[in-house]
Protein backbone atom coordinates (compact mmCIF):
# COMPACT_ATOMS: atom_id res chain seq x y z
CA UNK A 1 0.00 0.00 0.00
CA UNK A 2 1.07 3.76 -0.44
CA UNK A 3 2.30 5.40 2.53
CA UNK A 4 -0.11 8.02 2.65
CA UNK A 5 -2.89 9.49 1.48
CA UNK A 6 -1.35 12.32 -1.24
CA UNK A 7 1.24 12.10 -3.89
CA UNK A 8 3.09 14.16 -6.22
CA UNK A 9 3.34 12.26 -9.48
CA UNK A 10 5.78 13.52 -11.96
CA UNK A 11 6.99 11.96 -15.57
CA UNK A 12 10.00 14.23 -17.24
CA UNK A 13 12.75 13.70 -19.55
CA UNK A 14 16.22 15.22 -19.17
CA UNK A 15 18.90 16.28 -21.79
CA UNK A 16 21.39 14.37 -21.83
CA UNK A 17 24.57 16.76 -21.12
CA UNK A 18 22.65 17.57 -18.02
CA UNK A 19 21.78 13.62 -16.99
CA UNK A 20 24.44 12.75 -14.30
CA UNK A 21 23.42 16.56 -13.44
CA UNK A 22 20.05 15.84 -12.64
CA UNK A 23 21.29 12.10 -11.23
CA UNK A 24 23.51 13.94 -8.51
CA UNK A 25 20.96 16.93 -7.55
CA UNK A 26 18.24 14.64 -7.80
CA UNK A 27 20.24 11.75 -5.11
CA UNK A 28 21.87 14.46 -2.93
CA UNK A 29 19.84 17.61 -2.58
CA UNK A 30 16.36 17.23 -4.60
CA UNK A 31 15.11 14.23 -2.83
CA UNK A 32 16.62 14.93 1.15
CA UNK A 33 14.70 18.40 0.57
CA UNK A 34 11.84 17.32 -0.16
CA UNK A 35 11.51 14.46 2.28
CA UNK A 36 12.87 16.13 5.07
CA UNK A 37 9.63 18.77 4.63
CA UNK A 38 6.67 17.67 7.22
CA UNK A 39 4.08 15.17 6.16
CA UNK A 40 6.50 13.74 3.02
CA UNK A 41 6.97 10.03 3.97
CA UNK A 42 8.59 8.40 1.08
CA UNK A 43 10.14 9.24 -2.39
CA UNK A 44 10.89 6.74 -5.06
CA UNK A 45 12.30 7.81 -8.57
CA UNK A 46 11.87 5.33 -11.52
CA UNK A 47 13.52 4.81 -14.95
CA UNK A 48 11.55 3.60 -18.17
CA UNK A 49 12.24 0.19 -18.95
CA UNK A 50 11.83 -0.04 -22.92
CA UNK A 51 11.77 2.63 -25.37
CA UNK A 52 7.86 3.41 -25.69
CA UNK A 53 7.96 4.55 -21.97
CA UNK A 54 8.40 8.01 -21.96
CA UNK A 55 9.59 10.14 -20.48
CA UNK A 56 12.10 8.46 -19.40
CA UNK A 57 11.74 9.25 -15.71
CA UNK A 58 8.51 9.01 -13.19
CA UNK A 59 8.89 10.03 -9.70
CA UNK A 60 6.20 9.46 -6.79
CA UNK A 61 6.18 11.12 -3.59
CA UNK A 62 3.92 9.87 -0.77
CA UNK A 63 2.50 12.49 1.82
CA UNK A 64 0.47 11.59 5.17
CA UNK A 65 -2.16 13.76 3.59
CA UNK A 66 -3.11 15.77 0.81
CA UNK A 67 -3.19 19.16 2.10
CA UNK A 68 0.26 18.76 2.83
CA UNK A 69 0.67 19.76 -0.77
CA UNK A 70 -0.89 22.97 -0.11
CA UNK A 71 0.84 23.39 2.82
CA UNK A 72 2.92 26.32 3.83
CA UNK A 73 6.49 24.29 4.43
CA UNK A 74 6.11 22.72 1.05
CA UNK A 75 4.52 26.23 -1.43
CA UNK A 76 7.82 28.20 0.28
CA UNK A 77 10.53 25.50 -0.58
CA UNK A 78 8.51 26.15 -4.57
CA UNK A 79 8.97 29.55 -3.63
CA UNK A 80 12.68 29.39 -3.44
CA UNK A 81 14.37 27.09 -5.61
CA UNK A 82 18.26 26.23 -5.39
CA UNK A 83 20.54 27.33 -7.65
CA UNK A 84 21.07 23.78 -8.30
CA UNK A 85 17.18 22.97 -8.77
CA UNK A 86 17.19 26.18 -11.33
CA UNK A 87 20.15 24.79 -13.28
CA UNK A 88 19.35 20.99 -13.56
CA UNK A 89 15.36 21.67 -14.40
CA UNK A 90 16.29 23.94 -17.19
CA UNK A 91 17.16 20.47 -18.81
CA UNK A 92 13.99 18.68 -18.20
CA UNK A 93 11.80 17.88 -20.95
CA UNK A 94 7.98 16.80 -21.32
CA UNK A 95 7.45 17.16 -17.81
CA UNK A 96 3.77 16.21 -16.46
CA UNK A 97 3.71 16.70 -12.87
CA UNK A 98 -0.01 16.38 -10.64
CA UNK A 99 -0.66 16.74 -7.29
CA UNK A 100 -3.19 14.05 -6.02
CA UNK A 101 -5.57 12.81 -3.71
CA UNK A 102 -5.24 8.46 -2.99
CA UNK A 103 -8.32 7.43 -3.88
CA UNK A 104 -7.59 3.72 -3.22
CA UNK A 105 -4.54 1.85 -2.54
CA UNK A 106 -4.19 -2.00 -1.95
CA UNK A 107 -1.43 -4.68 -1.94
CA UNK A 108 1.05 -5.95 0.52
CA UNK A 109 4.46 -3.25 -0.46
CA UNK A 110 6.02 -1.94 -2.62
CA UNK A 111 7.98 -3.77 -5.76
CA UNK A 112 10.79 -2.89 -7.80
CA UNK A 113 8.19 -2.94 -11.67
CA UNK A 114 6.23 0.27 -11.87
CA UNK A 115 3.85 0.27 -14.40
CA UNK A 116 1.99 3.79 -14.10
CA UNK A 117 -1.08 4.22 -16.57
CA UNK A 118 -2.73 7.95 -16.84
CA UNK A 119 -6.19 8.13 -18.00
CA UNK A 120 -9.79 9.91 -17.84
CA UNK A 121 -12.06 7.86 -16.69
CA UNK A 122 -15.57 6.72 -18.97
CA UNK A 123 -17.67 8.24 -15.82
CA UNK A 124 -16.81 10.23 -12.59
CA UNK A 125 -18.29 10.08 -9.31
CA UNK A 126 -18.69 7.93 -5.91
CA UNK A 127 -19.79 4.81 -8.19
CA UNK A 128 -16.88 5.30 -10.18
CA UNK A 129 -14.38 5.51 -7.78
CA UNK A 130 -16.04 2.49 -6.19
CA UNK A 131 -15.36 0.81 -9.12
CA UNK A 132 -11.67 1.51 -9.88
CA UNK A 133 -11.23 0.95 -5.81
CA UNK A 134 -12.67 -2.49 -6.57
CA UNK A 135 -10.65 -2.89 -9.95
CA UNK A 136 -7.37 -1.89 -8.06
CA UNK A 137 -7.96 -4.52 -5.23
CA UNK A 138 -8.44 -7.06 -8.15
CA UNK A 139 -5.13 -6.60 -9.46
CA UNK A 140 -3.63 -7.38 -6.32
CA UNK A 141 -4.80 -11.23 -6.39
CA UNK A 142 -2.45 -11.85 -9.78
CA UNK A 143 0.51 -13.65 -9.40
CA UNK A 144 3.76 -11.43 -8.18
CA UNK A 145 1.27 -8.10 -8.23
CA UNK A 146 2.37 -6.31 -5.03
CA UNK A 147 0.31 -3.18 -5.31
CA UNK A 148 -2.18 -1.18 -7.51
CA UNK A 149 -3.29 2.42 -6.49
CA UNK A 150 -5.63 4.55 -7.71
CA UNK A 151 -5.06 8.74 -7.39
CA UNK A 152 -7.20 11.34 -8.83
CA UNK A 153 -5.56 14.83 -9.65
CA UNK A 154 -6.23 17.91 -7.93
CA UNK A 155 -6.29 20.49 -11.10
CA UNK A 156 -6.52 23.59 -8.83
CA UNK A 157 -3.34 22.61 -6.83
CA UNK A 158 -1.63 21.21 -9.71
CA UNK A 159 -2.08 24.28 -11.44
CA UNK A 160 -0.59 26.74 -8.72
CA UNK A 161 2.40 28.69 -10.07
CA UNK A 162 5.34 29.06 -8.11
CA UNK A 163 9.23 30.40 -8.83
CA UNK A 164 10.22 27.07 -8.98
CA UNK A 165 7.21 26.46 -12.32
CA UNK A 166 7.19 29.84 -13.67
CA UNK A 167 9.05 30.55 -16.62
CA UNK A 168 9.32 26.59 -17.77
CA UNK A 169 8.64 25.11 -20.92
CA UNK A 170 9.07 21.61 -20.45
CA UNK A 171 5.53 21.03 -19.08
CA UNK A 172 3.37 19.12 -20.46
CA UNK A 173 -0.61 17.75 -20.25
CA UNK A 174 -0.49 17.18 -16.50
CA UNK A 175 -2.07 13.98 -15.37
CA UNK A 176 -5.90 13.63 -14.33
CA UNK A 177 -6.20 9.81 -12.91
CA UNK A 178 -3.64 7.62 -12.09
CA UNK A 179 -3.29 4.16 -11.61
CA UNK A 180 -0.20 2.52 -10.34
CA UNK A 181 0.93 -1.63 -10.59
CA UNK A 182 3.52 -2.49 -8.94
CA UNK A 183 5.21 -5.59 -8.16
CA UNK A 184 8.22 -7.85 -8.51
CA UNK A 185 8.58 -8.54 -12.21
CA UNK A 186 7.77 -6.30 -15.11
CA UNK A 187 6.93 -9.56 -17.07
CA UNK A 188 4.18 -10.65 -14.50
CA UNK A 189 2.55 -7.23 -14.35
CA UNK A 190 1.34 -7.53 -18.20
CA UNK A 191 -1.61 -9.36 -17.18
CA UNK A 192 -2.23 -7.00 -14.40
CA UNK A 193 -2.24 -4.47 -17.43
CA UNK A 194 -4.23 -5.62 -19.73
CA UNK A 195 -6.81 -6.52 -17.21
CA UNK A 196 -7.32 -3.07 -15.86
CA UNK A 197 -7.23 -1.87 -19.97
CA UNK A 198 -9.85 -4.00 -20.72
CA UNK A 199 -12.20 -2.44 -17.76
CA UNK A 200 -14.62 -0.17 -19.02
CA UNK A 201 -13.26 2.17 -16.22
CA UNK A 202 -10.40 3.48 -17.95
CA UNK A 203 -10.33 5.42 -21.25
CA UNK A 204 -7.84 7.41 -23.05
CA UNK A 205 -4.75 5.53 -20.96
CA UNK A 206 -1.30 6.07 -21.36
CA UNK A 207 0.97 3.33 -20.34
CA UNK A 208 4.78 3.28 -18.79
CA UNK A 209 6.76 1.02 -17.81
CA UNK A 210 9.51 1.73 -15.02
CA UNK A 211 12.36 0.15 -12.58
CA UNK A 212 13.11 1.48 -9.27
CA UNK A 213 16.33 2.98 -9.34
CA UNK A 214 16.27 4.93 -5.94
CA UNK A 215 14.15 5.39 -2.90
CA UNK A 216 13.96 8.18 0.22
CA UNK A 217 12.92 7.87 3.44
CA UNK A 218 13.17 10.06 6.19
CA UNK A 219 16.81 10.37 7.76
CA UNK A 220 19.02 12.16 9.83
CA UNK A 221 21.09 13.68 6.89
CA UNK A 222 20.28 17.09 5.07
CA UNK A 223 20.32 18.51 1.64
CA UNK A 224 23.78 18.44 0.49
Amino acid sequence: MLSGKGVITTWNGITDKARIDFYQWHLHEHMPERINISGFLRGRRYRAADEASFPQYFTLYEVDEFDVLKGDEYTTRLNNPTPWTRRVTAHFRDTSRGLGRVLASHGPGPGAALITVRFAPANTGAETEEALSALAASLTRLPLVSGAHICKADTEATQIKTAESIGRTDYARPPTWVLLIEGCMLEFLEAALEAALESRLVDQPQVGRYLLEYTRLKTDATAG
